[in-house]
């Protein structure tokens, strides 16, 4: 071993951990360990930018301006609910129908953009079935990580590991190519997940009650103020409501008047009725020195809230949110959005103290209360996903006609060799921008940039694996693995699947577009030193990567379905790892079919 192989593989191995560990932002880890290596001489600066201008990163970024162009019409929506109520009140066909529709739409669109989409209508579907949400929404996710296998733009990670065989070589891979294995992974992981999800996935989340699902009775009530009460004829802000009780009064109502704005300094009449949120300690505390009357001992729910002209809904923050890295506080969030936020869902555990202070992070969901108009807005606002309300109508804006037949035909033009995927994606944005379908500053909101700085970043470590021998190294000690077959038909096969086998786990811990970037060059290593062609080894990286059952951080959709389900680590584990093994065997059996050695 070299001192520059042994250098690169203490790198990356940092890398890795830092990655797993999500010290820092994922792209800031991918850009410094960029520096690293432009300070050390290993890439010159021509090649340490070489990423910002490959094809696949540009692809990748007109595909969410694209996705983004036909989710906003709201066809998606309304298609995949009138499917799914064509099956009647048999609900585990219409689920399997709901997932199919995801999986198909996930091979020609972002999936993280359809499994965005579809988490409110599975929601919705799980409410009119009498079903958990958590038997519904890790299948969406992993039928949208097999949909992304059908085509080359169904995922990331097919275009990253199509650009580095061809800067290596190889012939691109073409638009359908991977569709043949990728229908059969995605019809194999629709039938597991249809006929397990009941029995592996635990009925832990009900579609009946948010504030039940966030644990929030003891948390809202309703006080009236009392001719006696010291705070008559005062306002919150005066008697210090927050500052000394920690009470927050989320609206006030007064004969047929109903006061959601400026509250802190609205002056309270006898008789006026707050509603309230605080802990039971500090809400008796408060009723005891202020002078206030409970109504009830019954803490106030959905429908109670609904009928105080207020609503609870749940927002996801997206990958693209300007909340994100945020505190309330920050964003100004009560004012901005005329929303109050009760309470915070990150990885399962629920927060409720100090909310305002919390900075808020990609896959986080907001128990919010807010009026039904404000609700559009926010919906509007693109920075939430509203997940608990469902918005059932096509948007027919300026020509949403022509963005509707602009992905079918960009997908043809390039199945036919016709035009190029990056081509017809470029103009297909450029068309948009021209006609005033998405301004500019949709456009540049609707690219998940960090993604985009990711990729573009690991392109030139993957091309410093190469010229210093690292993948070479790599592919060795599989090859030793490989050399007890050796004189063996099997050899290639095994090469394949132990590629499958150390993709499928480095994508579990790391980003998939960062396991995309790395093990390509020490497939074409292995390849090389096997004397096979090495295509087959390229599509076990390809469908390796977008195979990240195991574990909520592998995957953008995993965290997205994490907080709605109220799942818990293991879930992932106990219900991908079949399907996880599945695939492998799958793979490796059928990828030599496909591509022969």
């Amino acid at each position: 071993m070299t001192f520059e192989v042994a250098f690169m593989l203490g790198l990356i191995a940092v890398a890795l951990v830092v990655f797993s560990l999500e010290i820092f932002p994922i792209e800031v880890t991918a850009v410094g360990l960029l520096g690293v290596l432009l300070v050390t001489g290993t890439l010159t600066v021509e090649q340490a930018v070489s990423g910002f201008s490959n094809k696949a990163v540009i692809t990748i970024a007109a595909m969410f301006v694209l996705s983004h162009a036909l989710v906003k019409t709201g066809i998606l929506e309304v298609a995949a609910d009138r499917l799914s109520r064509q099956v009647g009140t048999r609900k585990w066909m219409g689920m399997c129908i709901f997932l199919g529709v995801a999986g198909i739409l996930s091979g020609f669109l972002n999936n993280t953009a359809v499994v965005a989409v579809f988490i409110p209508l599975a929601i919705s579907l799980c409410r009119r079935f009498h079903l958990s949400p958590s038997k519904a929404l890790i299948p969406l996710s992993f039928a949208s990580m097999a949909g992304g296998t059908l085509t080359l733009v169904g995922t990331s990670t097919n275009l990253i590991v199509s650009s580095v065989a061809e800067k290596a070589g190889q012939a691109p891979f073409g638009m359908l190519e991977f569709f043949p294995l990728g229908i059969l992974l995605l019809g194999a992981g629709l039938i597991y997940v249809c006929l397990l999800a009941r029995r592996l996935l635990p009925a832990r989340s009900t579609p009946v009650s948010l504030a039940g699902n966030y644990h929030m009775g003891a948390y809202l009530t309703e006080v009236r103020v009392q001719e006696k009460s010291k705070l008559a004829g005062k306002s919150c802000l005066e008697v210090g409501m927050n500052r000394t009780y920690d009470i927050t009064v989320l609206s006030i109502l007064r004969d047929d008047e109903h006061v959601s704005q400026n509250i802190r300094n609205e002056r309270l009449g006898v008789g006026d009725i707050l509603i309230v949120r605080g802990t039971v300690d500090n809400i008796f505390r408060l009723r005891t020195e202020l002078g206030l009357a409970l109504l009830s001992d019954v803490k106030l729910n959905d429908r109670e809230l609904a009928r105080e002209g207020q609503i609870m809904a749940e927002g996801l923050v997206t990958r693209t949110s300007s909340l994100l890295g945020k505190t309330l506080k920050d964003s100004d969030f009560r004012q901005h959005y005329r929303a109050f936020v009760l309470a915070v869902r990150r990885h399962g555990e629920i927060l409720r103290d100090k909310l305002a202070y919390i900075p808020l992070r990609f896959s986080d969901t907001l128990l919010m209360l807010a009026s039904p108009d404000r609700l559009d807005e926010l919906r509007r606002s693109e920075d939430l996903i509203i997940i608990s309300e469902v918005d059932l109508h096509i948007r027919r804006g300026r020509l949403w006609w022509l963005v509707l037949a602009l992905i079918p035909l960009m997908v043809l033009l390039a199945a036919v060799g016709t035009m190029e995927i990056l081509k017809g994606a470029f103009l297909a944005v450029v068309l948009l921008l021209f006609l005033a379908i998405l301004s500019p500053q949709e456009t540049y909101r609707s690219i998940d940039w960090s993604v985009v700085v990711l990729i573009a970043s690991l392109i030139p470590v993957g091309e410093a694996m190469i010229e210093t021998g690292t993948a070479g190294y790599i592919a060795d000690q599989i090859l030793i693995v490989v050399s007890f077959f050796e004189g063996s038909d099997i050899a290639p096969y095994v090469g394949v699947a132990l590629i499958y086998l150390v993709t499928c786990v480095l994508t579990q811990v790391v980003s998939n577009a960062a396991t995309a970037v790395l093990m390509p060059p020490v497939a074409l290593s292995l390849a090389a030193a096997l004397g096979v062609d090495a295509r087959p080894f390229l599509m076990a990286t390809c469908f390796a990567a977008s195979s990240a059952f195991l574990t909520p951080m592998g995957y953008q959709t995993n965290l997205m379905v994490y907080a709605p389900g109220n799942y818990r680590f293991l879930d992932f584990t106990r219900f991908g790892g079949p399907l996880s093994l599945l695939f492998w065997v799958m793979a490796t059996l059928l990828i030599p079919r496909f591509w022969p050695f």
